[in-house]
């Protein structure tokens, strides 16, 4: 179906095909429609299927309607509020909704589009919010603070829009979107995207919603064509970290995506990664929100090659030069399997998600491949087989080259065990052995603690300006305080001289 045909005011037609679309996606055939004649939703649809523009353009058009409407206009000097309000669980995501929101709306005069999330500072959000407003995009417990302190006004939402309501579930922010929709007109429209509308998602959509319509496009069991799925079985830590230097320095490995556990495991891979001399960031809820707008700055414009982060970055990442996506921790829940590997193969492009496993993973494995009803090929590096036997439930399954697939059809070739990597021999060191740090906490969204970024792997001073706010902004000889060291004024221990890469403070 071509956009010209959905029906949407001309001033959006030009941006979407300013923006090289002329054929809408699955998910917008099917929730356009019914969400321009003002029907709930309660939708289903995959990473990278165009869900996003599925609900920003009918937010787009009714606040085209309603300045067609003279009785909808609003007075200078008072405060109405949003006409449209987007909820997301994370400040990613929500950049991201706001990036489109001022993309299809660039035809759109004098639309006012603002974000408010956690870990940036409250003033410019105040302003915002007193200010004229047609969308805004939040994270719900930053709305939550400017609720209570009486600075947002909601009376006036036309639209509430729950985008990934499944993970905002997840993060425990049940009771916080129920207070917003308390604060939102019964008689708004409310559109939710979900994963699953199974237990309580399906419950809060019933106390939500008014006789939906129910689009379900994709599922989890969905083949992901374009995404070649691998599993690697590691003996130890040791053998994990020859395979991953291994795949990372080869030929066809354009921009990576490697995901862990724990915040403190990022930390620590990003560090062995860098001496290394890869462009490589982490990113965890764990960083304020400046730095890791750097840090997805830094991947778009391929001045990182490598990004190591927790689930908190498996959605709201849309960067289509992503070409592999690591799982070198797995996830806690076998849903967040399916969004991490989303994050490669996008914009019509082939993808590899590889999975490193150790015998401690199986139970994992299991739930991941019954959840996706796929199995995940299991498959060996050239000089780094495994020395253990595969674990039982893969006995019957071939273990080695297992062809030529589609995107990445060559071999990994063959390499001494322990001596991949762009900085050649090393002594491995194991990972740290820490209380698992859940990527799901409500800080993930809230004010967190003041972290510096660490650009690393760039030539000495070349990538500090390109990700750091200025070289006056905080001297390069601080470091981050060791774990375990009480914190100075600003979070910070004792001065500490730099590394001899130079990459300045983390």
């Amino acid at each position: 179906m071509s956009f010209s045909n959905i029906g949407l005011h001309e001033a959006l037609l030009r941006s979407v095909v300013d923006s090289g679309y002329t054929t809408a996606t699955e998910v917008q055939q099917q929730a356009i429609p019914p969400a321009l004649a003002g029907k709930d939703l309660m939708v289903s649809a995959s990473t990278g299927s165009g869900k996003t523009a599925s609900f920003i353009l009918p937010a787009l058009e009714r606040v085209l309607a309603a300045r067609g409407d003279n009785t909808k206009r609003r007075e200078k000097g008072v405060v109405y509020g949003p006409r449209v309000l987007v909820l997301a669980p994370t400040r990613e995501l929500a950049m991201q909704v706001a990036k489109a929101a001022t993309t299809y709306g660039r035809h759109v005069q004098g639309l006012r589009v603002a974000t408010v999330v956690g870990g940036v500072p409250y003033p410019a959000q105040i302003a915002a919010l007193r200010g004229p407003l047609d969308i805004l995009i939040s994270t719900p417990g930053r709305l939550i603070d400017h609720l209570q302190s009486g600075r947002a006004v909601l009376e006036n939402v036309e639209m509430l829009v729950l985008d990934e309501a499944d993970r905002m579930l997840d993060m425990g922010f049940i009771d916080d979107i129920s207070t917003i929709a308390d604060h939102v007109p019964a008689a708004r429209q409310t559109v939710m995207y979900s994963a699953t509308f199974a237990g309580n998602v399906g419950r809060l959509a019933q106390n939500l919603l008014r006789d939906p319509q129910r689009i379900d496009v994709a599922s989890h069991t969905d083949t992901h064509a374009n995404i070649e799925q691998r599993l690697h079985w590691a003996d130890n830590s040791s053998h994990k970290n020859a395979m991953l230097d291994h795949i990372l320095t080869q030929r066809e490995m354009e921009q990576a995506v490697v995901f862990t556990s724990t915040q403190r495991d990022a930390d620590w891979l990003a560090d062995r990664l860098a001496d290394m001399g890869h462009h490589v960031a982490s990113l965890h809820g764990g960083h304020p929100q400046g730095r890791r707008n750097r840090v997805l700055q830094g991947l778009r414009n391929k001045q990182l090659k490598i990004l190591i982060a927790t689930d908190v970055a498996a959605r709201g990442i849309d960067v289509p030069s992503i070409s592999h996506v690591i799982n070198y921790g797995l996830p806690m829940k076998a849903e967040d399997y399916v969004h991490r590997i989303g994050r490669t193969g996008r914009a019509g492009r082939n993808g590899l998600a590889v999975t490193l496993a150790e015998r401690m993973d199986v139970s994992m494995i299991r739930r991941i491949q019954q959840f996706t009803t796929q199995d995940i090929p299991v498959a060996s590096i050239a000089g780094l087989e495994p020395k253990s036997p595969q674990p039982k439930m893969f006995a019957s399954r071939p273990q080695g080259d297992f062809g030529a697939p589609k995107p990445f059809a060559k071999s990994y070739g063959k390499k001494p065990f322990g001596g991949a990597g762009a900085g050649g021999r090393r002594e491995e060191r194991p990972a740290p052995h820490s209380r698992s740090t859940s990527p799901f906490q409500r800080s993930d969204d809230r004010r967190e603690p003041n972290a510096a970024f660490v650009p690393r792997g760039a030539a000495p001073g070349a990538a500090r300006g390109a990700f750091d706010r200025g070289a006056s902004d905080r001297p390069a000889r601080f470091q981050p305080r060791p774990e375990g060291r009480p914190a100075g004024k600003g979070g910070f221990g004792k001065p500490q001289r730099p590394r001899s890469s130079g990459f300045g403070n983390r």
